[in-house]
């Protein structure tokens, strides 16, 4: 799957979430790298997907001027899993759905309890 491709698949999962969803959306990027590398995965889990910012519950009536939040996703961890590409189109989804639960406080536990884990 070349960049490009992997980049439209991001682009048109955005463009389907629910009208709530893009409402609620606010300062934050979302960024494709080819990897996390040693910066954002200093431990080096070959990480699919990254959440860093301020979670939307804990922004307080003081949240002004700040950097924007930012969903990073990460091609080559994605390649590596050789899956099928209706399967990997369905991995790139699942990864961007976890991480904007991220930005809406859910964390990891209750994800997993929902099934998007």
């Amino acid at each position: 799957m070349t960049p490009s491709e992997f980049e439209d698949i991001v682009s048109e999962t955005l463009e389907r979430l629910p009208a709530w969803v893009h409402e609620a959306l606010d300062n934050i990027d979302v960024l494709i790298e080819d990897e996390a590398g040693e910066a954002l995965d200093p431990e080096g889990q070959g990480l699919l997907g990254l959440y860093t910012g301020v979670p939307l519950p804990e922004r307080g009536s003081d949240y002004a001027g700040e950097l924007p939040d930012v969903i990073y996703l990460f091609r080559r961890p994605h390649l590596e899993m050789n899956l099928p590409v209706e399967e990997l189109k369905n991995e790139i989804v699942t990864t961007l759905v976890h991480e904007i639960a991220h930005y809406f406080g859910i964390d990891d536990e209750q994800l997993h309890e929902l099934g998007w884990g």
